[in-house]
Order: structure tokens, then sequence, then C-alpha cells
């Protein structure tokens, strides 16, 4: 699902104008993980301030995760999870495409491939479209559909896609203490 970003700024004299415009870089389907893609919009530091040209923040990341006071916008594409179970599918090579293109994000998951996590951060995350099921582990699940909204507060959780067609969501994942 590739959308555009719109980035907006003010030129020298305070005017408002469009500053970026165009896909969402980084937005393009993983090699290793068919179907699967996973984008950093926009990213904000804690001292947030509002800049006449802001520089893209997705340009040379160093980490997914929000520094202390900080935000994270991400879209990403999960496939039916069916597509990982292929013969094709190789985990090491999955996991370390995972790490080299959304770092700091691996560093938040389970070691066993489960696909569960836990992130020292509150998300709002908006199923755009398709369906998603919500696994928070021993039987509790959620079946999302296009226009739910899920305020995930730091819970171990993992994202199930049972269905025969790709669901996009939209991320936005704030820091928190514990």
């Amino acid at each position: 699902m590739q959308k555009n970003r719109i980035v907006t700024g003010h030129n020298a004299s305070g005017k408002a104008e469009i500053i970026l415009s165009g896909p969402v870089a980084g937005n393009t389907e993983f090699e290793h993980s068919p179907g699967f893609s996973a984008a950093v919009v926009w990213k904000t530091g804690a001292d947030l301030r509002i800049e006449p040209r802001s520089v893209d923040p997705a340009i040379g990341l160093t980490s997914v995760m929000p520094a202390a006071g900080g935000s994270t916008a991400m879209i990403v594409t999960f496939p039916p999870d069916s597509l990982s179970a292929g013969p094709d599918f190789n985990p090491e090579k999955a996991g370390a495409e995972f790490a080299q293109r959304l770092p700091g994000l691996v560093d938040t998951f389970e070691a066993d491939g489960s696909g569960f996590h836990r992130t020292d951060t509150v998300d709002y995350a908006v199923v755009v479209d398709g369906e998603l099921w919500l696994d928070l582990g021993e039987g509790e699940e959620k079946r999302l559909t296009k226009g739910d909204v899920v305020v995930q507060v730091g819970t171990r959780h993992a994202w199930r896609n049972r269905s025969n067609a790709p669901a996009h969501m939209f991320f936005v994942l704030m820091s928190a203490r514990r």
C-alpha cells in the first residue's frame, strides 16, 4: 500500500507551504518476509519544536523506537500469516532484514520467533485496511477491522493476520516510562 507523505512548513516570509511530498521512504516489501512492509513516516524528539523547514527524521534513522519524550509514526503492512509458513521462508534471513530495516524495534521481540514483543511506549494504532488480530497471549485476543483503533499501553502483544489479504496499519508510538 504505497501512499504519499505530505509535510508542511513555512517559507522565509512565514507563509505555509509543502516542503516534502511523495512516497514514504522505505515503504517497500521486505525481501525475506513476503508481503511485509514497514516504514517510518515521521519521528520527533523530546524537545518538539515547530521549525520552518523540518529535516526528514526518517533519513539516517538509527532506531525506530522513540527517544524519551519522543514519538514515531509508522505505516505497516501485515501479510497473511500463511506467507511466513511457506517452505521458502527463512526466519534467520527475515530476522536479519527486520533488524537492518527497523533498528531498535527488533530488540523488543521475544527470541522464540512468536512475534510477541513489548515496547516502552504508548501506541495509537489504526487499522487502515484489512483484518488483524491483536494477540495478548494466553487466549486474550481481539479481532480488528478497518477503522478500529487500539491504544497499546506497553503490554506484551503480537499482531496476527489470519485472513487471506494484507492488512495495513498506521501507528504512532510515544515513549513512556515503566
